[in-house]
């Protein structure tokens, strides 16, 4: 009995490890992410005074010797070190009620274990003062940057930033 366990133990993980698994949701784990429609938050609302997330999250990659890096098009790179405004969901990286270093998503999260997208749809915040910690949608502007091969796989940054209305 027990052999007969092992055996089919070892040949399930062997037809795991082999199978090719694809996303339950079309499109998951490209672009800016889903929002779900069961989230309690409303989606970003439009603004003309910030980067479309859309523009952002067109990001191509590549495998270079076993790592995956960011292929950006020239319109990401135009924005390179320049003061740039965004908007999106504040995810705080540290405690506290204001946040001097947070990434910024698309999308809110859904579940406090998961990421709502990939990295192309958050960026890197780091603030000249603290922003007060809100679930509702956060504007800042800083210095941007486009970053062609981070060590944490961070495709954006704003440095400098400060809170806007």
């Amino acid at each position: 009995m027990f052999i007969k366990l092992i055996t089919f133990a070892l040949a399930s993980a062997l037809t795991l490890a082999n199978a090719q698994l694809s996303s339950p949701i079309a499109g998951a784990g490209t672009g800016a992410g889903i929002h779900s429609p069961n989230s309690p938050f409303k989606p970003l609302p439009e603004r003309a005074d910030v980067l479309p997330w859309p523009m952002l999250t067109d990001v191509k990659t590549k495998n270079i010797k076993g790592n995956i890096v960011p292929v950006f098009n020239a319109a990401q790179m135009a924005l390179n070190q320049r003061t740039q405004r965004v908007q999106g969901f504040m995810m705080p990286l540290d405690p506290g009620e204001k946040q001097t270093h947070f990434l910024l998503s698309a999308v809110p999260l859904n579940c406090g274990f998961c990421t709502p997208g990939g990295p192309e749809s958050m960026i890197e915040i780091r603030t000249k003062t603290g922003v007060k910690y809100s679930m509702e949608p956060v504007v800042v502007e800083g210095n941007f940057q486009v970053l062609v091969n981070d060590p944490f796989g961070v495709y954006y940054k704003i440095v400098d930033a400060q809170p806007v209305k």
